[in-house]
């Protein structure tokens, strides 16, 4: 058997609410109805009856020797006024004065009259020569107080049911108008659930939820689902460890989860975002955004980290591999010189030539690793030498360079130290003065202190340059800065930024 629809399921349930709503609201209507039919008509009868007892025509006709002669007409003409079913008058041993068969009167009355015979009221369903009937029994007084005579007025069950009848079509047309509102209400109700839920089931939406819920947990990339004022909608396990954002993500600003301003802005731009690569304190990020009709944006986040790290990692072994090239392409030229001396039969300049060079190198190799005892920072600086006499930039290891082995992480200070060089040789070749790069490389107490100086135009904005995107080029670049500083925020380190003629960056990183 096919599984109802929720919606289905919905607007069967709704029926039946409505259905037992207005079928019970209708029966208490009529049963109050009903109810209050019979209080008015004993309200109405013991108001006729009192006002016929009041009247002093009744008391003029008692006193007469046939008191029926003129109570008869008087008691019909107060039921045809008052549309009552009888007004009888009655002796107070019963006999009957009036009646609305005249062949009734002279006889006894058929109910009871023994409150009235003293002094009181009596109201009472009895069935009488007309039939069930709710009538009143009033006792009619002489001007010393005694009981000279009665009077009952009645209306008869029959009329009484009429007059519900008539009341009961009204309660039946208000009950079927409400009901035909409340399914009105609920087709559209059950119709817009139904648009709304794709006709599913409760059992397929269940199942859907839990597969919807082990994606989320189980996908590897984050997700993000932002809503049209930037709020967070959805936030899965993998985007709260990318991102580094609290657990109770769900439904705060974007704004507030103290992400990089770049990301924030980039996330809420009005267009969509295609592998755009944006650096946190302690991730690379590769971000993507699609927007989802007019209800927000859907973001997906993957880790670049480890792919940043090796593309790292491959560019220093590049670098070191120019540098090779640079001085074998050196060393040719000077093996060339050589071997030209010679074949001139100048032995002694060539031996003389070829021993300055080097020493020369040798100097210079010698004063970088007996300075720097870590070897991959040594390697650098040396392939960075190389790479900077290449492209005519003298790179200067200042005299009060000097460290030991440090327990930071070799691949962190290439990262740190390499990006700043590069940058500062680039901005060394755009300024005015002879293209120098210095370089310090120290240990102050339990700090690894890095300092790179140039010679260029010196940099405007310190802080936006450990920004991602921000560069003072052309074209998609900006990434090097920024890994800096992630690096040195990862580590609780500082960077500082002077101008000494141009750009000096002073990066203290510690070892604990």
């Amino acid at each position: 058997m096919r599984e109802w629809s929720l919606a289905r399921q919905l607007l069967v349930l709704q029926v039946v609410i409505v259905g037992v709503i207005v079928g019970g609201g209708s029966i208490l209507a009529y049963l109050d109805a009903a109810r209050n039919t019979d209080d008015a008509a004993r309200r109405e009868v013991l108001a006729v009856a009192y006002s016929v007892a009041a009247a002093p025509s009744v008391q003029a006709a008692l006193s007469t020797p046939r008191p029926s002669d003129a109570l008869q007409p008087f008691a019909e003409q107060v039921r045809k006024d008052t549309d009552v079913d009888f007004v009888t008058i009655m002796s107070p041993d019963g006999i009957r004065f009036s009646h609305p068969n005249p062949a009734a009167i002279g006889q006894h009355f058929l109910g009871h009259t023994e409150g009235a015979l003293a002094g009181g009221i009596v109201t009472e369903t009895y069935t009488g020569t007309l039939g069930p009937s709710i009538r009143a029994v009033v006792p009619v007084f002489s001007s010393s107080r005694q009981v000279v005579a009665l009077v009952s007025v009645g209306i008869t069950v029959t009329a009484i049911a009429e007059e519900l009848r008539s009341r009961l079509f009204a309660v039946v047309l208000v009950g079927v108008a409400a009901l035909a509102v409340g399914l009105a209400g609920t087709y559209l109700v059950s119709a817009r659930l139904r648009r709304q839920t794709r006709g599913m089931g409760p059992a397929r939406l269940r199942r859907m939820i839990d597969y919807h819920e082990s994606i989320l947990h189980a996908v590897r990339e984050g997700l993000l689902l932002l809503d049209r004022v930037g709020t967070v909608t959805l936030c899965n396990d993998a985007a709260r460890d990318l991102l580094g954002v609290p657990e109770d993500a769900d439904g705060r600003p974007l704004a507030s989860l103290g992400l990089p301003l770049s990301l924030v802005d980039s996330l809420l731009s009005e267009g969509p975002v295609r592998d755009e690569i944006h650096v946190t304190d302690r991730r690379v990020l590769v971000v993507n955004k699609s927007l989802v009709w007019s209800q927000g944006s859907v973001v997906t986040l993957r880790d670049h980290t480890d792919l940043q790290v090796l593309t790292g990692e491959l560019d220093s072994v590049k670098g070191f591999a120019e540098s090779l090239r640079s001085q074998a392409h050196e060393a040719a030229n000077r093996l060339h010189t050589v071997v030209s001396l010679i074949e001139l039969d100048r032995t002694a300049e060539a031996i003389r030539f070829a021993t300055d060079e080097l020493q020369v190198a040798q100097r210079l190799t010698d004063r970088v690793v007996g300075a720097v005892h870590e070897p991959v920072l040594a390697a650098l600086l040396l392939g960075k030498m190389a790479s900077a006499s290449e492209r005519g930039i003298e790179l200067v290891v200042t005299p009060d360079t000097q460290i030991d082995e440090t327990s930071l992480p070799g691949r962190d200070l290439v990262t740190v130290l390499g990006n700043l060089i590069d940058n500062a040789m680039d901005a060394a070749l755009d300024g005015d003065e002879p293209a120098k790069v210095f370089v310090t490389v120290r240990k102050s107490a339990s700090s690894v202190v890095l300092r790179v100086a140039d010679t260029g135009r010196g940099l405007e904005a310190s802080q936006a340059a450990f920004e991602r995107g921000w560069s003072t080029k052309d074209g998609n670049r900006g990434l090097g800065l920024a890994l800096v500083g992630q690096t040195v925020r990862r580590y609780g380190g500082t960077i500082e930024v002077g101008h000494d003629g141009g750009a000096v960056f002073t990066v203290r990183i510690p070892e604990e």
